[in-house]
């Protein structure tokens, strides 16, 4: 994935290998990157560059020498611990992961070619995590780019309780056992079985900078995906709600499964992260406040807004009685008059059943005819015989062509959607009445 959003990147600059050992021993894996010419007085500003899950430091080498150096900064980047070439056990974004950003901040401020005091940090995924964790940490980044990653780990990997066991089971696939820390590997086995232990939800609380967003004022932009599963708009939204300081949201067509993160998209975003680096680390210039939409799919268009994009709700029933066994599914659509229509933010499901036999959870996968992947997905827990739920899908920004009927699917896992795996037991049932769905979209479609 990372490799796909940095693949239309060719620099110039020669990456240099240097190993940098963190306060506790540990040997990191690293590359310096530098500009052309003699350092400016004070030492060139630099940025820290974090990698994505699976990757490492060579991945983000494009952004140095391609983006960075051209642009006069210096670059430094690392296999995260328990990763790649560096040693320790791997920390999914910890403590002591905040520590090794600290010694790297310190290691680098240290140069005597470097500023010490403007450095900032950019990261993908994994990497945008690091970034957010060591600033509610306390690193002093001057200015930072979480690029498609949490701010809220357990709403991403488990939203109401009901955890995404494909794609957690992949996630955690791309970084050997022996490399895990033992505590936080078993956290990860139960979840990807589809038990959201409270083990698992303290090391997610423990690695997610919600509590401390109104207190950072780091100026921040944030750049997400208009269409993945994994982390979905929401991540990023409360950051750009909850943020104290200067702030700019990019929405576009990157991310994980389904983004298609064309390679022509990427010098966009990363212009906008060296005009943000440009503005906060050498203070010249201005970068933006608001929120760019990139078109979908992308077309080399932005759509502009002061502030997140208005939308609008439209809520309809969807009426029947059907009884399921653990295979079963109900599907029912419904075409909404006027369009295209764009979704975005926070669209339901609220819906009646009745007859709960072993039916732990319900998933509902939303999509529409001549869309080819699903539009968003979401999944609640069953806790009684009968009653009402509340399924809130994934805030997913997907245009509809006019006329296309949306539609509904119920069922015990996500099907062709790589999300919810975990079935249901042999026996299970349960029968869902009425339903009524509510669909959030933007006031005016962008995307042509």
């Amino acid at each position: 994935m990372v490799t796909l959003l940095l693949a239309a990147l060719i620099g110039v600059a020669t990456p240099q290998p240097v190993t940098i050992t963190a306060s506790d021993g540990v040997p990191l894996a690293c590359s310096i990157v530098e500009p052309d010419g003699t350092p400016p007085t004070g030492g060139w500003p630099a940025v820290i560059l974090f990698h994505g899950l699976g990757g490492s430091h060579t991945d983000m080498e494009p952004i140095a020498t391609g983006a960075l150096a051209p642009a006069g900064y210096v670059s430094l980047e690392c296999d995260a611990r328990g990763t790649g070439a560096s040693g320790g056990q791997f920390g999914l974004d910890g403590p002591r992961e905040n520590q090794d950003a600290q010694d790297l901040y310190t290691w680098l401020a240290a140069r005597p070619e470097v500023s010490d005091t403007e450095i900032g940090a950019l990261g993908i995924s994994l990497g945008g995590g690091a970034v957010w964790n060591a600033t509610a940490a306390g690193v002093p980044f001057k200015a930072i780019v979480p690029v498609i990653t949490w701010t809220n780990l357990q709403t991403a990997l488990a939203p109401e309780g009901v955890a995404k066991t494909e794609l957690v089971a992949l996630l955690a696939a791309l970084t050997p056992a022996s490399r895990w820390d033992p505590d936080l590997l078993a956290a990860s086995a139960t979840l990807a079985q589809g038990t959201v232990t409270p083990a698992a939800a303290a090391a997610a609380a423990a690695r997610s900078p919600l509590a401390q967003l109104p207190s950072i004022s780091v100026p921040t932009l944030l750049v997400q995906g208009r269409h993945d599963f994994l982390f979905d708009i929401d991540q990023a939204e409360t950051a750009y709600r909850e943020l104290a300081g200067p702030k700019e949201l990019y929405l576009g067509d990157v991310g994980h499964v389904p983004a298609p993160n064309p390679p022509a998209e990427t010098p966009t975003y990363l212009g906008l992260a060296v005009k943000w680096f440009d503005t906060y680390l050498k203070g010249s210039g201005s970068a933006g406040t608001g929120v760019q939409l990139a078109h979908d799919p992308w077309d080399g268009k932005l759509t502009s807004f002061a502030g997140l994009p208005p939308t609008r709700r439209v809520t309809v029933s969807l009426p029947g009685t059907t009884r399921i066994g653990p295979s079963g599914k109900v599907v029912r659509g419904v075409r909404i008059t006027g369009g295209p229509h764009e979704t975005f933010g926070d669209s339901t499901l609220t819906v009646h059943y009745s007859g709960m036999k072993n039916w732990g959870h319900l998933v509902a996968v939303l999509s529409a005819n001549g869309i080819p992947t699903a539009i968003s997905t979401g999944a609640c827990a069953l806790t009684g015989t009968s009653g009402v739920a509340q399924i809130h899908f994934m805030n997913e920004s997907v245009r509809v062509p006019a006329g296309a009927k949306f539609v509904v699917t119920l069922a015990a896992t996500s099907g062709n959607a790589p999300v919810y795996a975990t079935g249901v037991a042999a026996g299970a049932s349960v029968t869902v009445g009425r339903e009524t769905f509510a669909l959030s979209v933007l006031k005016r479609a962008v995307s042509k």
